[in-house]
């Protein structure tokens, strides 16, 4: 067998590992049997999305016994409106993503660290290091005087690639860093699948400080804390960035859309491309919602090659 052949099988079994029956496997004696079962149509949903809450890594791996390797994927995912099924979510991808604007990147993130409040002591601060110490002193909302550790970031201080969630959870914030508990180790596996290691990126949330019961942030915590993430874009310059979760996509672009109007597609923010998809704890509790994350993730990295030429 070819070098080339054994790289390919090697990509398809940890593909299969990942998404089981969503990775179409072509037979033949040089790859994987020819056995290899054909990809099954995921069965309808009937689950009704709650009104308020929006699961998050930790309370949903509180809630459920699933085991992350019996679960492929991961991610900060919204629930579907009511009414709507799995198969409801599984919409036309569309490689149809708006490129860099043509302004410099210099104007692209000098606009986006506008967006902060000009009295703001974020104006000021230089790097994410300044900015993380800023971060852990002030209480900006309630929550920052009610969490163990604030959940700041980590990861690569000059990534091309920004995901980003929604807030922390209990495991979140008692190590201080987010996506550490099952949803986390989901997401961790999404990444690998499409090539990226999770040193490589850059991982945060929306809010800094975990809510009481991993309720739903409110709006006001949003405003009071959506300018510390304008200035971590500021300061990493992602080319690109993966929302999991209709909160995290919502939050981010400033519009109020359900996940599944939002997710297949590329959307505009400054000029930076930013594709929402499923929240790994989502997964955890629905694998029909498997097929869809997987075709989002590898419309990421598409456009990630594209822009990283």
């Amino acid at each position: 067998m070819s070098n080339d052949l054994k790289d390919l099988r090697a990509a398809l079994e940890h593909q299969m590992a990942l998404f089981g029956d969503l990775v179409v496997v072509p037979a033949g004696p040089d790859l994987l049997p020819s056995t290899t079962a054909a990809p099954s149509e995921p069965s309808q949903l009937a689950t009704q999305e709650s009104s308020q809450v929006v699961p998050q890594e930790s309370s949903q791996e509180s809630e459920h016994a699933l085991e992350p390797d019996a679960i492929p994927i991961s991610g900060p995912i919204s629930e579907p409106a009511e009414n709507e099924t799995a198969q409801d979510h599984i919409v036309p991808i569309t490689s149809e993503a708006p490129r860099m604007s043509s302004s410099t990147e210099d104007t692209i993130y000098g606009h986006i660290e506008s967006l902060i409040p000009e009295d703001s002591p974020l104006r000021r601060l230089d790097t994410l290091d300044d900015v993380r110490t800023w971060v852990a002193a002030t209480e900006l909302i309630e929550l920052d005087r009610t969490r163990i550790n604030p959940v700041f970031g980590v990861g690569n201080p000059n990534a091309d690639l920004l995901v980003i969630g929604e807030a922390p959870g209990a495991d979140e914030d008692q190590k201080g860093e987010p996506f550490v508990g099952r949803a986390g180790q989901l997401l961790t596996k999404i990444l690998e699948a499409i090539g990226f290691e999770r040193s490589e990126v850059y991982i945060a949330n929306i809010l800094k400080s975990r809510p009481p019961d991993n309720r739903k942030p409110k709006p006001d915590e949003v405003r009071a804390h959506i300018p510390i993430l304008h200035k971590q874009i500021a300061l990493i310059q992602p080319k690109l960035i993966l929302c999991v979760g209709r909160t995290s996509g919502t939050s981010l672009l400033g519009i109020d859309s359900s996940l599944k109007d939002m997710r297949g597609t590329f959307h505009d923010y400054h000029g930076i491309p930013v594709l929402v998809t499923y929240h790994p704890a989502a997964l955890l509790r629905n694998p029909n919602w498997k097929r869809p994350t997987w075709e989002d993730v590898q419309l990421l990295r598409e456009r990630y090659d594209e822009l990283t030429a």
